[in-house]
């Protein structure tokens, strides 16, 4: 089922950012905090610096109405450089491939793609954008090809 979600960047904060939502709106996480360290080794990319190993790399925590709110840090060995105004995207997580296609396509006309979509290590189908107004998008789909 298609939703869509929050999600904010944070520097190497996240997990305690995340800890206080928890606690405001007293809901768990989905599933296990993901971390850089346990990203698979990739040979196209560099390896995760040891002081980076332990950062979020995903949560997510249900808050309202059926709302996620989601997360990850960002850290600057891996040339993120966070300030207010790139932290905060719109996720959207289409039912179809050809329906996140759809969307990325239209909403990065004239904007600026940041990762295009592709099969990612997690399973799913991901990609990353900013229309032309600056506001930032993300997709996941999880409809295998």
């Amino acid at each position: 089922m298609a939703y869509v979600s929050t999600y904010l960047n944070f520097s190497n904060q996240t997990e305690e950012a995340f800890n206080l939502y928890k606690s405001v709106f007293g809901s768990e996480f989905m599933g296990n905090i993901m971390r850089f360290g346990d990203v698979p080794p990739s040979p196209d990319v560099p390896p995760i610096p040891e002081t980076d190993k332990n950062l979020v790399m995903h949560v997510a925590l249900p808050i309202l109405g059926g709302h996620l709110l989601m997360g990850s840090d960002a850290p600057e060995s891996m040339n993120f450089k966070i300030s207010m105004g790139n932290n905060v995207y719109v996720m959207l997580a289409p039912d179809t491939r050809a329906e996140t296609r759809s969307l990325f396509n239209a909403l990065s006309e004239g904007g600026k793609i940041e990762m295009e979509l592709q099969d990612m290590f997690w399973g799913d189908y991901y990609g990353s954008c900013s229309d032309k107004f600056g506001v930032q998008w993300m997709f996941n789909c999880s409809e295998k090809e």
